[in-house]
């Protein structure tokens, strides 16, 4: 008599649909988080760049005149970690410091002592071949009055001229004096030892160009700049 073995069906197991889910959910989530960090990076490289691009940068290393060059009238040269400006009134020829690099918008900021004679800080300035050595806007630097004004070379004159009282609440006479000109697109504003002293909006002049400083022709001059630093913007 012979008996049959009952035969042993395999089994077959499925994952549940919840565990499916739970699978899912953490493939998903992995893949959420990976997004967030690679978010997180751009942001915190791309914040890196925009701020290290917007460090004040040194135009003056306090030794030499590298990173300028001159347009003839005067005298520039280094001496004690200062630049020197001299030039005598027979000299009719604007003497200029130039950066050879241009700028668009930027902060530039110059310390400076006026002695004798008119100077400036030219900004967005092109080089023009003549007697005054370039056109464009300057903030104005004067031992006696002016201070802090804007004038444009070969263009509009006085822009911005301010009193005698209003130069007299910011300018220290015979010191040391901070000087600071914003320029981004068409908006300028100047600032003297922290004090506003000419804002334009909208303006129509020049948005682009050279950064320089000026020894006036047909004067004794005397100026000096111990610190000069920009930050593009």
């Amino acid at each position: 008599m012979s008996s049959t073995q009952p035969t042993e069906e395999p089994i077959i197991w499925e994952r549940p649909p919840f565990v499916l889910d739970s699978v899912n959910h953490i493939k998903i989530s992995v893949s959420m988080n990976r997004i967030k960090i690679s978010i997180f990076f751009l942001l915190l490289f791309g914040t890196t760049f925009i701020a290290s691009a917007q460090q004040w940068q040194d135009l003056f290393d306090g030794k030499s005149l590298n990173g300028w060059h001159l347009i003839p009238g005067g005298k520039w040269e280094v001496k004690d970690g200062k630049i020197l400006g001299t030039s005598l009134a027979s000299d009719k020829r604007h003497g200029l410091l130039v950066t050879d690099k241009s700028y668009e918008n930027f902060e530039v900021e110059v310390v400076y002592k006026a002695i004798k004679g008119n100077s400036g800080l030219y900004f967005r300035a092109e080089e023009s071949g003549d007697m005054v050595g370039v056109h464009g806007f300057q903030a104005e630097i004067d031992p006696t009055k002016d201070a802090g004004g804007l004038y444009e070379t070969s263009g509009r004159k006085w822009v911005v001229r301010p009193t005698a009282e209003q130069v007299a609440s910011w300018y220290k006479k015979g010191k040391w004096n901070t000087m600071k000109v914003r320029a981004v697109e068409k908006d300028i504003t100047v600032w003297v030892n922290g004090i506003k002293t000419a804002e334009l909006k909208n303006d129509p002049g020049r948005t682009q160009g050279h950064i320089a400083l000026q020894l006036h022709g047909g004067m004794d001059m005397d100026v000096m700049y111990r610190s000069i630093k920009i930050k593009e913007l």
